[in-house]
């Protein structure tokens, strides 16, 4: 009895009844079957699916292209490229059929008296018929100002000499003596200034007045008469 009861489990014997035979078909069968219709079906319904459009076609859709704008006009009296004609110096490239006589030039020839503006006479210097340029004679310079005798400057000789003239009050008073006096000497010889330097009462205006009068040489500097400064001295004696 145990053992009919347990036998299944100790022996198990597989059995196969009407209905598990066809289970295991009809299930693959089925899967296929659906998997079929996901598939296959979205692929034959292309009526369905929209047609995605273009991006070119998004942006031009609805939309003209401007024109190109027309070519500028052709400005008035623009100046058209012409062949830039080639001096008379270079030769030509083509042999002339005839030489034609040289044109006559002036300025440049010997004996043109109406050579350049500003040129000698004839147009010539030298026997060569070309003007070079002349420079220019450069100005003397300013005489220097006065210049006080010593050293290389001498002093000046003197040509023509004035005496004083004894005023009277200073006789009357019994004055004498010596006036020194400062002197600018200019480049003619000739007294330009004078002043007084050492001063005697009385006297002064006639020392004055005869130094004025006189004349020296001329003093030379490198050649040059230039203005000098000397004293001189005025003397006066009662007799």
């Amino acid at each position: 009895m145990p053992r009919e009861i347990f036998g299944d489990v100790v022996n198990p014997v597989p059995k196969l009844g009407s209905q598990s035979r066809y289970t295991l078909p009809l299930s693959i069968a089925a899967h296929a079957a659906a998997a079929a219709v996901i598939v296959i079906v979205p692929l034959m319904a292309t009526d369905v699916v929209p047609t995605p459009r273009t991006v070119v076609g998004a942006f031009t859709a609805g939309a003209e292209l401007p024109e190109p704008p027309p070519p500028p006009a052709a400005r008035a009296g623009a100046v058209k490229n012409e062949p830039t004609p080639m001096p008379a110096s270079v030769a030509p490239s083509v042999a002339p059929g005839a030489i034609s006589a040289e044109p006559e030039t002036t300025g440049h020839i010997l004996g043109d008296p109406n050579g350049v503006v500003g040129g000698l006479p004839n147009g010539t210097v030298g026997g060569t018929g070309l003007l070079p340029d002349v420079p220019s004679i450069p100005e003397p310079p300013p005489p220097p100002g006065p210049l006080r005798v010593g050293g290389r400057i001498k002093e000046p000789q003197k040509l023509r000499h004035v005496p004083p003239l004894y005023p009277a009050i200073a006789q009357q008073a019994g004055v004498e003596g010596k006036v020194i006096v400062e002197a600018i000497i200019g480049t003619d010889g000739r007294v330009r200034e004078a002043r007084v330097v050492v001063s005697k009462p009385l006297l002064d205006d006639a020392a004055l007045s005869a130094v004025r009068q006189w004349v020296f040489t001329p003093t030379l500097l490198n050649g040059v008469p230039v203005p000098v400064i000397m004293t001189v001295t005025v003397q006066f004696r009662l007799n």
